[in-house]
């Protein structure tokens, strides 16, 4: 008779009992390695390599002063650093002339375009303003403090850059450093400007900032604006601030 082929031999429940019984052995040794592990002592950490630093013994230095606090003075009240009204000038119908508060819808109507100007504010993160002004007999002074809250830029001076830019670009104009800034630039326009309804006016601008404040002062009126009526205005505000 013919001999018939074996047929091969099943394996796969032979491999799978081998595959269990490693893994359980696996299991069993990280558990057993685990629970020696934990009977141990905790190893010490070695030392560090830098030593031990003394303490400085003594007083402190003392706090700055309201007036050499920068922060101080930016967190209270905006209208008190605005320069007070020269004892030779005149109150001016609708300038406050010991400071008042501007919202940001007020300050853009300063703009050309008050819609954009008031979204640019809120942009930048617009804080609060302050504003004062007077009459000199022959140019009428204004002064704006604006304060940004500075988290995302630094606003105070994007906007001063803003203007200084503009103003670089006006035909007849000299620009002239403000000493002791190192940012502030005065503008003396020395063509009159014109506008609808309005008579013809000679002014001149001064931009700066210091911290989170702007400072924007203008200076107009019927006959040219000095240099010096301008940056003298331009210096003692920037020392206020």
């Amino acid at each position: 008779m013919e001999e018939r082929e074996k047929p091969p031999r099943r394996r796969g429940r032979t491999a799978a009992l081998l595959a269990a019984a490693v893994a359980l052995g696996l299991v069993a040794g990280a558990c057993v390695g685990y629970l020696v592990q934990a009977d141990r002592e905790p190893s010490p950490l070695p030392p560090l390599s830098q030593p031990v630093l003394e303490q400085e013994k003594g007083k402190g230095p003392e706090p700055l002063s309201v007036l050499s606090d920068h922060k101080l003075l930016a967190d209270g009240d905006l209208t008190s650093l605005l320069l007070s009204k020269p004892p030779t000038a005149k109150e001016n119908d609708w300038l406050p002339a010991e400071g008042a508060w501007m919202d940001a819808a007020t300050y853009a109507g300063y703009f050309g375009a008050p819609d954009r100007a008031f979204e640019w504010l809120i942009a930048q993160e617009f804080r609060r303003a302050a504003y004062a002004g007077w009459d000199t007999g022959s140019h009428t002074v204004e002064i704006r403090l604006i304060q940004y809250r500075q988290r995302e830029s630094v606003a105070a001076a994007d906007a001063v850059h803003e203007a200084q830019g503009y103003a670089d670009q006006m035909r007849h104009t000299d620009s002239f450093p403000i000493p002791g800034t190192g940012n502030g630039w005065v503008y003396v326009h020395n063509r009159p400007q014109s506008q609808p309804g309005y008579e013809p006016q000679y002014n001149a601008r001064a931009h700066a900032w210091r911290g989170d404040i702007e400072m924007d002062i203008l200076v107009y009126g019927d006959q040219p604006v000095p240099k010096k009526t301008i940056m003298d205005v331009a210096e003692r505000q920037m020392e206020r601030l």
